[in-house]
């Protein structure tokens, strides 16, 4: 989910011909969970096999990476590591929100509310073990580098901004800011989008360390924020004073974490600073066996998206490090 400060950045609208020619690190567990809630049915059902199993994410993953690679765009894929202790108890939260949200998609579809139940069913969406093998096998089947951050994908993603490897950090939350990327870009995972939002640190009217502070206060993916303070609440707050024990006193902070310990994990976040990013030839043959044979992917229009991804790779070999 992340941080939620969409009220108080401003951000550029650009097209696909701005990124001509850009690499982009993709926070992948959360474009994979965008894709995990937008593809479905009309009453919400997710994408499945013949067996049940949920499809949703290798559709999105394939279609939509290879139309971005006829753009001349380049992807790095991150992958999240090990997540700190403290996310454990707003992990738990959030599952408790899905499994609410499951019962009620449940009974939208029983009482025959297809837009009910579509709403609930995006709300329902879960990410399992299994879902991110099968992601890591087809990214890796295409060619394109996944990377295994050492704890968030997000911060990971602005340590390869930072170093000048990526131009971008790709995600629809608002975290890689907060972890110091130099510029986010949002509905990359979009295909309807009507543009794209790139939002640049050193643009921003607040400065990174004034927007940690608001991020804590309104709610992350560590704390659910303080009640009754939103993002512009909290602009006016962190306005006055910049001092954690200060703010702390002001809003009775009350959680078992300390603001001091969350703060410092957003200016100093664990990541690898050695880091492999390997581009690789597609192959073909195992991309049909994981969509076709496993998963009952049309052959036909498989092989059709294969043949663009190499047509493209025969044209922009750089792309692939050959």
């Amino acid at each position: 989910m992340g941080v939620n400060l969409s009220s108080i950045i401003e951000t550029q609208k650009i097209d696909f011909n701005f990124l001509t020619g850009k690499t982009l690190a993709i926070d992948s567990y959360n474009i994979i969970y965008q894709f995990l809630s937008s593809i479905r049915q009309h009453d919400g059902t997710p994408l499945m096999d013949e067996k049940g199993r949920p499809t949703s994410h290798l559709s999105g993953l394939f279609y939509r990476t290879i139309n971005l690679v006829e753009k001349n765009i380049n992807l790095i894929f991150v992958f999240d590591g090990k997540s700190p202790d403290f996310k454990k108890q707003e992990k738990e939260r959030r599952q408790e929100i899905r499994r609410e949200a499951k019962e009620k998609w449940e009974n939208a579809l029983k009482e025959g509310k297809t837009e009910e139940a579509r709403k609930y069913a995006r709300m329902s969406s879960s990410i399992s073990d299994e879902i991110i093998e099968e992601s890591k096998l087809l990214l890796n089947y295409l060619g394109f580098p996944v990377v295994q951050a050492k704890s968030e994908g997000e911060a990971q993603c602005a340590r390869i901004c930072l170093d000048e490897k990526a131009f971008a950090t790709a995600s629809q939350d608002f975290d890689s800011i907060l972890f110091g990327s130099p510029r986010t870009l949002r509905n990359l995972s979009i295909s309807k989008a009507e543009y794209l939002e790139l939002i640049e640190l050193t643009k921003l009217e607040l400065s990174r360390e004034q927007l940690i502070l608001i991020g804590l206060l309104v709610g992350t993916d560590y704390n659910p924020g303080i009640k009754g303070i939103g993002p512009k609440k909290a602009v006016e707050l962190v306005k006055k004073t910049t001092s954690l024990k200060e703010i702390e006193k002001e809003v009775n902070w009350d959680f078992e974490i300390n603001m001091e310990t969350l703060y410092n994990f957003f200016m100093n976040p664990p990541v690898f600073e050695n880091y492999e990013i390997r581009f690789s030839k597609p192959n073909s043959e195992n991309v049909k066996k994981l969509l076709c044979d496993k998963h009952n992917f049309s052959e036909e229009r498989t092989q059709k998206f294969i043949d663009k991804l190499e047509q493209k790779k025969g044209k922009q070999t750089s792309l692939f490090g050959f």
